[in-house]
C-alpha cells in the first residue's frame, strides 16, 4: 500500500468541537489566505488605476512569493526562539501594516513593494498556524490537517469574491479590508490563544537547505515548483485573458476556489484511498496540463470553464504535495517543509511574471503552453522519482494511521513550532 494513503480514514472526529484558540487561528488562516487571490479580480483594474502594464501589475504576486520563499528559511528560526504564539501575532502585525499601506499606494512600485513586506508577515504566519492549530485541536492531528486545509480551501474561494465586491468601488478597498479582518485575527488570538511550547532544539537558518539533501523531499520540492509555475499561470495571468469586470471575475474565481476547497478536503483524501497517492498525483498533473493547454487555445466561454474546472485538480494536487511534504522526509517535519516550501515557492514567484512578458515576446496562446508543460514535468519527475517518494520509513505511513501515530505527529508538530505553508 502506498503509505500515503495510510491514515486517511483517520480524518474523522468532532471538526466543530474545537477551542477557542483553534477557530481564531483557523479563522485568521482563512483571510491569509484570501489573500492570495485577493487582488486577481481587480488586476485590470490596478493597472488601469496606475497606469501600469499587464507585466507590472503581475510583480504583485512576484514580489509576495519571492519574499515568501526566502521566509521560509526564517519562519523555524523565528518560532524556535519567540514561540508560535509570537510568531502568528508578529505575522498578523506584519500583514495589517503592509496591507493597510499598499491601499495607499501611489505607484506600481509602491504597491509591489508594500505587498512584499505583506509576504513576509503571510509567510511567518501560516507556516505556523498548522503547528498552532494541531497542538492546539480536539479529534487529533488528522481532524487538524482536515480544519486547516478547509481554511486553505474557504480562503482560496472568498479572497477574489471579497475582491470583487469591495474592488468594485476602488482596487484600494480590499486591501483596506484586508487588514481589518487581520487586525481582528491579531485580537482574538491575543485573547485566545495561550503560548505554545517551544522546540527542544532551535532551528537553524541553513536546517531547511540541508534537509533537502534527502532525495525523496528534494524530488518532491522539485516537481511542486513546476507544478506552481502552471499553478500560478492560472491565478496571476488568467484574469488579462477574460478580461471580466471584478464581479464577473470574482464570480469565476469564486467558483473555482469552491471547486479547489471540495476536492482537497473531500475527493483527494477517497482518490488517494482508491488509486495511491502518486497515481492520483500524477493523473491529476496530466489533466491539469490538458485543461490549461484547452484555456489557452479555447474562445472566451470555454476559457471561464477551464479556469474554474482547474481548481478541481489543483485541489487534489495541493493536498498529495502537502501530505508529501509532511511525510517523505525523515527531517523535523517543519525543517522538511521549509525546504520544500523554499523551492517550489519561486516557481509562484516566477510564473506571474513570466506568463504576461512570455505573451509580449510572442501571443496570448504560449504562455498557456509553457504553463502545460510544466505540470506535465512535475508528473514525469513524480514517475520516475516514485520510488524515493515512497520510501518506508514515511512518517505518514510507518505506523498505519495508528492512534499511536497520530499522537506521534501531534508531539512532532507541537515541539517544531512550525509546519508547512500548505498549498
Amino acid at each position: 500500500m502506498d503509505p500515503l494513503d495510510q491514515g486517511t480514514d483517520a480524518r474523522t472526529g468532532s471538526l466543530l468541537r474545537q477551542p477557542k484558540a483553534v477557530w481564531a487561528t483557523a479563522g485568521a488562516s482563512v483571510v491569509a489566505f484570501m489573500g492570495i487571490g485577493l487582488v486577481d479580480p481587480i488586476l485590470p483594474s490596478i493597472a488601469q488605476g496606475l497606469n501600469a502594464t499587464a507585466s507590472q501589475v503581475s510583480l504583485l504576486f512576484t514580489s509576495y512569493f519571492l519574499i515568501t520563499a526566502i521566509a521560509m528559511l526564517v519562519t523555524g528560526f523565528v518560532s524556535s526562539r519567540i514561540g508560535g504564539r509570537g510568531t502568528l501575532l508578529l505575522g498578523l502585525a506584519l500583514v495589517v501594516v503592509f496591507a493597510g499601506l499598499a491601499g495607499t499606494s501611489g505607484s506600481v512600485a509602491e504597491l509591489v513593494g508594500f505587498r512584499a513586506g505583506w509576504g513576509l508577515g503571510n509567510a511567518l504566519f501560516v507556516s505556523t498556524a498548522l503547528a498552532v492549530i494541531v497542538g492546539a485541536a480536539a479529534g487529533g492531528s488528522a481532524t487538524a490537517i482536515l480544519l486547516y486545509e478547509s481554511a486553505l480551501g474557504l480562503g482560496m474561494a472568498c479572497g477574489p469574491l471579497v475582491g470583487a465586491l469591495l474592488g468594485d468601488a476602488s482596487w484600494r478597498y480590499p486591501f483596506f479590508g484586508t487588514a481589518f479582518l487581520m487586525a481582528v485575527g491579531f485580537l482574538c488570538i491575543t485573547a485566545f490563544l495561550k503560548e505554545q511550547p517551544k522546540p527542544a532544539r532551535k532551528t537553524s537558518l541553513l536546517d531547511p537547505v540541508r534537509a533537502l539533501g534527502h532525495g525523496g523531499l528534494a524530488s518532491a520540492a522539485v516537481s511542486a515548483f513546476f507544478y506552481n509555475y502552471t499553478f500560478f499561470t492560472v491565478l496571476a495571468f488568467t484574469p488579462f485573458v477574460l478580461n471580466m469586470t471584478p464581479y464577473k471575475s470574482g464570480a469565476v474565481f469564486f467558483a473555482w476556489g469552491v471547486l479547489l476547497a471540495v476536492f482537497s478536503v473531500v475527493v483527494a483524501p477517497r482518490l488517494q484511498r482508491r488509486f495511491g497517492s502518486l497515481k492520483v498525483l500524477g493523473g491529476s498533473l496530466v489533466l491539469l496540463a490538458a485543461d490549461v493547454l484547452v484555456l489557452g487555445y479555447g474562445d472566451h466561454t470555454t476559457a471561464v470553464v477551464c479556469t474554474i474546472l482547474s481548481g478541481a485538480f489543483i485541489g487534489v494536487n495541493n493536498t498529495v504535495y502537502t501530505e508529501l511534504a509532511l511525510g517523505v522526509s525523515d527531517a523535523p517535519r517543519p525543517v522538511a517543509s521549509a525546504g520544500y516550501n523554499f523551492v517550489r515557492w519561486f516557481a509562484a514567484a516566477a510564473a506571474p511574471y513570466f506568463a504576461p512578458k512570455i505573451e509580449e515576446w510572442t501571443d496570448i496562446h504560449i504562455p498557456f503552453v509553457v504553463a502545460a508543460v510544466t505540470a506535465v514535468v512535475g508528473a514525469l519527475v513524480v514517475v520516475v522519482r516514485r520510488k524515493a517518494l515512497t520510501l518506508p520509513h514515511s512518517r505518514l505511513g510507518s505506523s498505519g494511521g495508528t492512534p499511536m501515530a497520530e499522537e506521534l505527529q501531534e508531539r512532532h508538530a507541537t515541539e517544531d513550532g512550525v509546519a508547512v505553508f500548505a498549498n
